[in-house]
């Protein structure tokens, strides 16, 4: 065995995640939007405002976001810049988004948007190891970050420094959904064929702003319906890529053991393989 890469559920080879933040009043309309072409998406909500309920009202957050299989992450109770902030300030203004978010609505959060400031490990690398440590004693397992745009669609190594494709206001968007819908993994060269994942991001507010909605239907209208593609939440991406992550290999690579609750797809020097939930394959 030469190759092996992780496939998405059903053997698909692409993934589509999106990732909106604040939960302003234009998020309805986002959600909406999205439900009916039956896409994924993570909203990041600050506590304070929920509580407010400036935004996003606790209805429509139970039956439109969660209860139609999107997920609620955190930034922030007060969106505060944890790079600008004493550490105590940053453990207390993520621990108590999550506290807040997940009393109100009765579930486990693990994963958060940097707020207000993007904190990248390349940017900032005292400040990212910082606040990745104190981000792993809250058990939030990733972080979204904004720096670059992540044009190759390659999968985060480090789930704290989780660098999307672009914002739906960057130039190149339609270049890239294009180039990404065009790629055929599969015929790529062997050691190139690694899963890919398009991670869109941005504000729905902007939307409002700029008066052009029609983007978003036209985004929506390009990534959607394809059985090509597998479509998730963030936790989603995150519970697949790691539970994969996990599986357990002999010295010589060929049996391996699937310790995790999941199936799980791969190919091996180009055949597609499935290992169910706790099972031992020798290939």
């Amino acid at each position: 065995m030469k190759y092996q890469f992780m496939r998405y559920p059903g053997g698909l080879c692409k993934a589509v995640t999106f990732s909106y933040d604040d939960g302003a009043p234009a998020d309805a309309r986002l959600c909406e939007t999205l439900n009916r072409y039956n896409l994924k998406c993570t909203f990041n909500l600050v506590a304070s405002s929920v509580k407010s309920e400036w935004g996003l009202t606790k209805d429509f957050i139970r039956n439109e976001i969660l209860g139609k299989g999107h997920e609620v992450a955190t930034h922030g109770e007060f969106h505060r810049g944890l790079d600008v902030a004493r550490s105590i300030e940053g453990i207390q203004d993520t621990l108590n988004c999550r506290l807040s978010l997940e009393k109100e609505f009765g579930i486990i959060i693990r994963g958060m948007a940097f707020p207000d400031r993007t904190v990248n490990k390349n940017r900032v690398p005292i400040a990212y190891e910082r606040i990745k440590s104190f981000l792993q004693e809250l058990d939030i397992i990733y972080a979204r970050t904004t720096d670059g745009d992540n044009d190759s669609f390659e999968l985060p190594e480090d789930f704290h420094n989780w660098v999307p494709t672009a914002h739906h206001k960057n130039p190149k968007l339609m270049e890239y959904i294009d180039q990404f819908l065009n790629m055929d993994v599969n015929g790529l060269y062997i050691s190139q064929r690694t899963p890919r994942l398009f991670y869109l991001w941005g504000h729905a507010f902007e939307f409002e702003n700029n008066k052009n909605w029609d983007l978003l239907e036209t985004i929506c209208e390009k990534l959607s319906g394809n059985p090509e593609i597998y479509y998730a939440t963030n936790i989603e991406l995150y519970d697949y890529i790691t539970a994969y992550r996990s599986l357990i290999y002999s010295a010589d690579g060929n049996t391996i053991y699937n310790p995790t609750l999941k199936t799980l797809w791969f190919v091996r020097d180009g055949i597609l393989c499935k290992l169910e939930s706790g099972e031992t394959k020798k290939f």
